[in-house]
């Protein structure tokens, strides 16, 4: 079969199923970014950069933006068709960013596949949670019902969908539930996994930690309120008071990757750095920015605990390498977290919002890893059962593609 691809940051979710297709004999092809630098397992081609949208209201921007990404999208697959002859047999795509829309008026009889991340829903997910940071209540339900507008638009045109999770599916209304498949893009358990080796230096400290060290670990993509950074930072400053010998360290960019961006010139990082330095040791506190996955990897294999929160959003593949690592995970009690940690069966699970609990978790953590060694364990095997890339999510996830979508 020829297979193409779609992704803005290709190969985005795609990295371990687009090579095993083509090393299947698929003919796999990749349309991305022009401006995506990243390195490909397979052959690319790109798009143009999409015009800058300027338009009002500001409620069409979103979807104006989405408009003029399919539109470069379908350009480059005119071109794609009338000049190379290529159509392919199965497409499949993340909507998030619009470059499915126009697909189908350009090769109308393939197989149209969409990647349901996520559905926004202006109650019980992420728009209504986190009071601190609350907009007028119309007008967040407005501004959300706007932004679905988009991915509703392609899975009405996709034949079939794919959520990693139960709880990310579960987003989409039941209109729409019924095309999508759930399988997890799956965690390499034969990488991540526990290294009684493995090492941690601190860039520009003589500070290196290895696995039985009293070290802490923060994860996310950005530092932000949407991944808890905020409930994470106020509630370390009790915990290295009580645990002079731990280390935090942190992982994540300045940026935000989801929420909305701060206010003022300071970053999130910033500025719930400063509502409690005054109250830390920041000698033992280490802002490790973005680093390559081995970096990341060793993180986890050095950690005695490792935090995760979430608002009810898209789960983070590092909770899931977290456990496959053997981290004692504590982790927020949210709907997507509650799919993958059983509290005290494979991990713990704490209130978001509740600082003193975390606090106080996170320090028994670090206190006495010898009484949650089987938690660790048992995370661990869960990982390896439910997740695995090659024995579990990999076979299932060529099913679905080579099957143009057909429940697996």
């Amino acid at each position: 079969m020829k297979i193409l691809f779609v992704h803005q940051n290709f190969p985005g979710q795609f990295p371990h199923l687009a090579p095993a297709l083509a090393a299947r004999g698929h003919e796999v092809m990749a349309l991305t970014a022009e401006t995506n630098q990243r390195p490909s397992p397979v052959k690319v081609m790109k798009y143009r950069k999409p015009a800058e949208v300027t338009i009002e209201p500001r409620l069409s921007k979103l979807y104006a933006e989405c408009c003029e990404r399919g539109l470069k999208v379908a350009l480059a697959a005119r071109q794609m068709r009338d000049q190379l002859g290529y159509v392919p047999d199965v497409i499949f795509g993340h909507p998030g960013w619009g470059e499915t829309l126009f697909l189908r008026e350009i090769w109308p009889q393939a197989k149209l596949l969409v990647y349901a991340e996520l559905m926004y829903q202006t109650t019980g997910l992420d728009t209504d949670f986190d009071p601190e940071f609350a907009r007028p209540a119309l007008d967040s339900r407005i501004s959300t019902t706007a932004r679905a507008a988009h991915l509703i638009q392609a899975m009405v045109q996709a034949d079939a969908a794919l959520s990693p999770t139960e709880f990310q599916a579960a987003t989409f209304p039941p209109e729409l539930r019924g095309k999508i498949t759930v399988c997890h893009d799956g965690v390499n358990t034969q990488t991540v996994r526990p290294d009684p080796q493995a090492r941690l230096d601190i860039p520009g400290t003589t500070l290196s930690f290895r696995p039985g060290d009293e070290v802490l670990s923060f994860v996310n993509r950005s530092l932000e309120p949407y991944r808890g950074y905020h409930s994470f930072m106020r509630a370390l400053p009790d915990v290295l008071a009580a645990r002079p010998n731990a280390h935090a360290v942190i992982v994540g960019d300045e940026g935000q990757s989801y929420g909305a961006a701060p206010p003022g010139d300071k970053s999130w990082k910033q500025i719930f750095l400063d509502e409690v330095q005054d109250r830390l040791d920041l000698s033992r506190v280490h802002f490790l920015g973005r680093v390559p996955y081995p970096t990341f990897l060793s993180l986890l294999q050095v950690s005695r605990v490792h935090a995760y929160l979430t608002y009810p959003f898209v789960l983070s593949w590092s909770l899931m390498e977290a456990m496959a690592a053997g981290c004692h995970v504590v982790a927020s009690d949210t709907a997507p977290v509650r799919e993958v940690i059983r509290p005290g069966e494979n991990g713990q699970l704490v209130d978001f919002f509740d600082i003193p609990a975390w606090s106080a978790r996170l320090t028994e953590a670090l206190a006495e890893p010898e009484s949650f060694a089987p938690l660790c364990q048992a995370a661990r095997r869960d990982i390896v059962a439910r997740y695995d890339l090659h024995s579990h999510c990999l076979p299932r996830l060529i099913d679905f593609v080579e099957n143009a979508g057909r429940p697996v």
